[in-house]
């Protein structure tokens, strides 16, 4: 039996990859049990790993800086690159607002971490870690312990007080939307059932009867007005066709205008009348709604189309279709001429079946051929990713230069590959459940690192003084700063509760309290805000980590 206890023991490739894999399976495992409701899903690797380390299991020093670090880039840059076909649009739809009431979250949070440690005489390095383990922010760990290296400091302590305010970290941010939801939330700030009704794209029924639009053309109305709109069907006489920009409008044509809430106002006053039907709902059966026409879901996975503009391809004046909405990654966005098409968009074509079949060809529709991902876009983008965290670039008042390190350079260029990569015909597409692999893949190594090298000191470091104190200050971080901002957020930003709760879990990075929120508020408000806030708020929290030792120490 000495073989099996050598394979667990002794230093080697393979005994790393099965003492890691051992504890990411472990961990996976205990995370699908639910307590109170809430699980701690991949997270619980990360205090298996812990225990690991306490009862002495340990890897190669290089072997266990090789793993972490890759695990963390692969997480990071697959992050970025499953938000960021919808990150930009989303920003533009109230982000700013957004955005706004979460970096709050994260300066408050810091400020408060800051001078508590100065007050309580905690070290800035562990201070650090109790920062990143409060706000649930394992990438923000990896940056300052880089520049805690790069500084010639022991980064031990910062990983060993992130693992003790981790779990609180975890959930101090559902407790606070709990307590915030209790005490301040009103019920006109709850977000109302028809939540499809708050998404970029709303569609509405009009009736002509503005006198001026007579005889004008849908071209011509379109550029007059100033408004974006896609008529998906007209109905005159009877009979319902699909209008081209050159169709006259004649009074007391029905309209069924695609378009985005905010311009509903204005284009009642443009068509004349709104009809009181609600065409938002989800279990409305479009090939019913006339027996002429058909709607159907089509699948752009012809490369050739990746980058394209929507108005290139003249499908509407070749095939007499029309294009009224285009579905993104879990994002609708309006299909205006303008739009650039990226592999793996979801079409709404609506005209008659053979002209359906026909657009059918020229998009591709083939599922299968979207099922293996593009790895050649995954490593080019953790290649660029890397250079651009390695890049030294100097802020006034910082002796040494600052990098994005192995956290930040990825995640940024995942975003940007996944917007921009399409219109450089660079074919980025994953498949939802290839993103998630590659995350939880990267995420469980990471974790499963992470909580071995602290393993070894954690519970010698609970029953000493410094580490009670270090549990307060993390739950106060957390804590405090929520609540504070989400009252903030309700009663001056106006906004309503699903959105607070949202941009709270983003801003705190913590898809744990996503899952409660979205379990516990109707629509879908939490996760649109959280998708919209997460990038950005994880990219400051990367770069402070940084500042604030460069600063400070």
């Amino acid at each position: 039996m000495d073989w099996l206890v050598t394979l667990f023991t002794e230093h080697s490739a393979i005994q790393a990859v099965v003492v890691l894999s051992l504890i990411a399976t472990a961990g996976i495992l205990l995370g699908k049990v639910r307590i109170g409701g809430i699980s701690l899903g991949v997270t619980f690797v990360f205090f298996v790993g812990i225990l690991a380390g306490h009862v002495g299991l340990s890897i190669d020093a290089r072997m266990l800086s090789y793993a972490e670090s890759f695990g963390l880039i692969l997480f990071v840059y697959a992050l970025g690159l499953q938000v960021g076909p919808g990150f930009f649009s989303s920003m533009r739809a109230g982000g700013a607002t957004m955005l706004t009431v979460a970096m709050g979250v994260v300066f408050s949070g810091t400020l408060l971490a800051v001078a508590m440690g100065a007050l309580c005489g905690v070290s800035l390095p562990d201070v650090s870690g109790i920062l990143c383990g409060a706000t649930t922010n394992t990438p923000a760990l990896g940056a300052a312990q880089q520049t805690l290296v790069q500084l010639g400091f022991d980064a031990s302590g910062a990983a060993l007080s992130c693992a003790l305010t981790y779990p609180l970290g975890v959930v101090g941010v559902i407790l606070a939307i709990i307590f915030v939801r209790k005490c301040f939330v009103r019920p006109q700030d709850l977000p109302a059932p028809d939540a499809e009704y708050r998404k970029s794209v709303f569609i509405a029924g009009f009736r002509i009867t503005n006198p001026a639009l007579q005889g004008l053309s849908i071209r011509e109305v379109a550029e007059g007005s100033h408004h974006r709109f896609v008529i998906s069907r007209i109905w005159r006489d009877g009979r319902v066709s699909i209008p081209t920009s050159d169709k006259l409008m004649q009074l007391e044509d029905r309209l069924l205008v695609v378009t985005s809430p905010d311009e509903v106002q204005a284009l009642t006053m443009l068509f004349g009348e709104l009809q009181h039907k609600d065409w938002n709902k989800e279990n409305i059966d479009w090939n019913a709604v006339d027996s002429q026409l058909v709607s159907q879901r089509i699948l752009v996975t012809r490369p050739e189309l990746n980058g394209r503009k929507l108005s290139s391809l003249r499908l509407r004046n070749h095939f007499g279709i029309n294009i009224s909405r285009v579905y993104r990654s879990g994002v609708q966005l309006l299909a205006t001429p303008d739009l650039t098409l990226q592999l793996g968009d979801r079409l709404t074509v609506v005209g008659e079946q053979e002209a359906i079949r026909n657009v059918e060809r020229i998009l591709g529709n083939a599922v299968k051929s979207l099922n293996e991902p593009n790895l050649v876009a995954v490593f080019i983008g953790i290649i660029l990713g890397l250079v651009l965290g390695s890049i030294p670039f100097s802020l006034p008042g910082v002796t040494m230069p600052v990098k994005l390190g192995l956290a930040g350079g990825p995640i940024i260029v995942g975003i940007l590959i996944g917007t921009f990569g399409p219109r450089l015909h660079m074919i980025t597409y994953t498949t939802q459940s290839a993103n998630l692999m590659l995350r939880a893949l990267g995420l469980s190594l990471y974790l499963a690192c992470l909580g071995l090298d602290a393993g070894a000191q954690f519970f010698a470091t609970v029953m000493r003084p410094e580490g009670a104190l270090w549990l307060l200050l993390g739950f106060l971080v957390t804590f405090v700063p929520v609540v504070v901002v989400a009252v903030v957020a309700l009663r001056a930003a106006k906004l309503d509760f699903g959105t607070v709760a949202g941009l709270l879990c983003g801003s705190m990075a913590n898809p744990m309290a996503l899952n409660y929120a979205n379990d516990t508020i109707e629509g879908d408000k939490p996760s649109v805000a959280y998708a919209t806030v997460y990038p950005v708020c994880m990219f400051l929290r990367v770069l402070i980590a940084q500042l604030l030792l460069l600063f400070l120490l």
